[in-house]
């Protein structure tokens, strides 16, 4: 730490003259990175434009967390959002103050039931990780605390129903960010076992379904969070020293399914920010993973091979980045039953995200289980064109010989970072052992394991992958896709 960091005041709310704190509105489960800089940003924006006047009390989902280091510095903390915006690079810095106190159930079981007994609660979001949405058995009533987060939410959810009576109006709407698909229905099934199991009650069982409502979403904003390797850059742009120092990218997309009332308890019409609460948040799920996470998997292979490292470098290079954009633009897109002028705004804020500089993401971080990606987030892409179109998508199949080329291991002498299941590893390692490309890519393709269907019976796809195949070995990615393209 240097001097002049060392020397500034400690952020807290007397320090920064915000003494007053809301009432509790939302209750927080999870207090890391991606909460702070996307809930509690956006918490932040309805508090700035609106009437909404919430406070957060953060609950820490697990034994070890921040709790201790957030209520150092009452609950506040500076978010740094970087990106590119219609191609211009933005800055923005903003102190988050909305977190009112931050609660420990391991050290104050207490604290966090009391919480039940707040007349201003409202809300309960959270983002306790894909697997913080889980059944655990051995969880029960009394324990102080459960170790699940669907366990600790039912006991607060049953605490609440004591205290207030049954009164309907203490219902509470529950939002989960988890990335899981249909996340509050999983989350209520949860609850619901667990009212069984433990003996709740009829009465709190109807309470909990028809008093409360649970509403699936869908996030995205990346956030790389504590910048440690350039933290004094970014000290040196505050007046006093804060420890919980986040960033993440300009951009911030949040999809929650819910009608009109739902839209009048969360009035985010009246900010700038891209929040949609739909009836139906399927397809803006289907559109993320087909266009940006389907860009993504498409892009590593056959951009590695050409020789680039990071997604940036990717779509900033005249040849990679084209094929990317074709296959987004002309390939992908085709194939969404959503409005076309929606997608190619969605598509093209997907590539300012791309070639964000302050984000460095290598595409051997992507690369991880890319055989089951390329099932979920590109081949139905792939398949759809052909079904609309009778013939094969030139980028997406020369992408899908990429992949397989790919899985061969190495590439000019060199080994290649592929991370997959030993057994998928030692398959496609077989495969390659013939080194016929026709016997390769019908292998791979009659693989039904990997793709849910026999791919060989798509007409022609064997044999284009096969020749995309043999163009990659002889003339490498630019001269063989540049061929390739003349017979596809």
């Amino acid at each position: 730490m240097s001097d002049s960091t060392q020397n500034k005041r400690a952020l807290n709310r007397a320090n920064v003259g915000l003494q007053d704190k809301r009432p509790i509105k939302v209750v927080q489960f999870g207090e890391g990175n991606f909460l702070r800089a996307f809930v509690g940003y956006a918490i932040q924006e309805l508090n700035k434009n609106t009437d909404f006047n919430a406070g957060i009390a953060v609950v820490q989902p697990i034994d070890r967390g921040l709790v201790k280091m957030l209520n150092d510095q009452d609950g506040l903390y500076t978010l740094f959002m970087k990106g590119v915006k219609k191609g211009e690079e933005i800055q923005e810095i903003e102190l988050i103050d909305n977190i009112v106190k931050g609660v420990d159930p391991y050290a104050n079981f207490a604290d966090y039931i009391s919480l039940a007994k707040e007349e201003s609660l409202e809300f309960i979001i959270s983002n306790t990780t894909e697997a913080g949405i889980a059944y655990v058995e051995s969880d029960t009533a009394t324990m102080q605390p459960p170790s699940s987060f669907p366990a600790k939410l039912t006991v607060l959810l049953h605490e609440r129903f004591k205290h207030f009576n049954g009164d309907s109006s203490k219902g509470l709407t529950i939002i989960p960010c988890e990335l899981i698909n249909h996340n509050s229905e999983t989350l209520k099934d949860i609850i619901l076992k667990y009212i069984a199991d433990w003996n709740l009650g009829d009465d709190f069982k109807d309470w909990i379904l028809n008093s409360n409502a649970f509403h699936s979403t869908l996030v995205d904003r990346i956030v790389p969070g504590y910048p440690k390797d350039e933290i004094e850059a970014y000290n040196a742009q505050l007046d006093y020293k804060d420890n919980l120092i986040v960033s993440a990218e300009a951009f911030l997309l949040w999809v929650i399914e819910g009608g009109d009332d739902l839209k009048a308890k969360l009035p985010f019409d009246k900010t700038s920010l891209d929040v949609k609460i739909v009836d139906d948040m399927q397809p803006y799920r289907t559109r993320k993973v087909r266009i940006l996470n389907g860009a993504h998997t498409a892009m590593v292979p056959f951009s590695y091979l050409y020789g680039n490292r990071t997604v940036k470098q990717s779509v900033d290079n005249e040849f990679t980045g084209a094929f990317i954009n074709e296959a987004v633009f002309s390939e992908i897109i085709d194939t969404l039953d959503m409005d076309k002028d929606e997608l190619n705004s969605f598509a093209e804020e997907i590539f300012d995200r791309f070639r964000n500089p302050f984000i460095i993401h290598n595409l051997s971080s992507i690369a991880l289980n890319s055989i089951s990606k390329f099932k979920v987030r590109v081949l139905p892409s792939l398949l759809g064109y052909v079904k609309v179109h009778g013939k094969m998508p030139t980028n997406l199949t020369f992408a899908f010989a990429s992949l397989i080329r790919f899985y061969k291991g190495t590439w000019n002498g060199e080994s290649l970072p592929v991370q997959d299941s030993d057994d998928i590893v030692a398959n496609l390692a077989k495969i390659w052992e013939s080194n016929d490309y026709n016997k390769v890519a019908t292998d791979v393709l009659s693989t039904t394991e990997y793709w849910d269907e026999d791919l060989t019976k798509v007409e022609n796809l064997t044999e284009a992958v096969a020749v995309a195949l043999k163009e990659i070995e002889a003339n490498g990615i630019e001269a063989g896709y540049a061929n390739y393209s003349k017979q596809f």
